[in-house]
């Protein structure tokens, strides 16, 4: 198992990119593909037509999100902690990802960046414009 921690500057206030990760038709819109938000603590989610599914563990509005994404029977869980500050540009994202299994490590850190924050990101410049 590895972690991975890395921050992601976004074009938007806390509380917009919030809303983005926790509102389904705003992870739809970003996204492009079918989602299944729901945020509250304990309830299960889907994004990018099931490929990432596991389920809320703790939110704080407008500044944390803590998920257990699944990974199939793995001992420990793998947990994702977001945790978004001002920034002198819109939002600082602190993205941490522990326990990710070693066989997926490479595919998901390409994941993280360019088809989840990628994508993201995209989404507010472009809403910018």
């Amino acid at each position: 198992m590895k972690d991975f921690k890395k921050y992601y500057i976004i074009t938007a206030q806390p509380e917009d990119v919030y809303k983005a990760l926790t509102t389904e038709i705003t992870v739809i819109l970003w996204t492009g593909a079918e989602a299944t938000i729901i945020p509250t603590p304990g309830e299960e989610f889907e994004m990018w037509d099931g490929s990432i599914c596991g389920k809320f563990l703790e939110l704080e509005p407008e500044s944390k999100i803590v998920q257990e994404w699944y990974f199939g029977e793995q001992e420990s869980p793998s947990i994702v902690t977001i945790k978004l500050h001002p920034h002198k540009k819109g939002c600082s994202a602190e993205l941490v990802h522990t326990n990710i299994p070693d066989e997926v490590y490479e595919e998901m850190i390409d994941g993280w960046d360019n088809m989840y924050f990628g994508a993201l990101i995209d989404f507010y410049v472009d809403d910018e414009n």
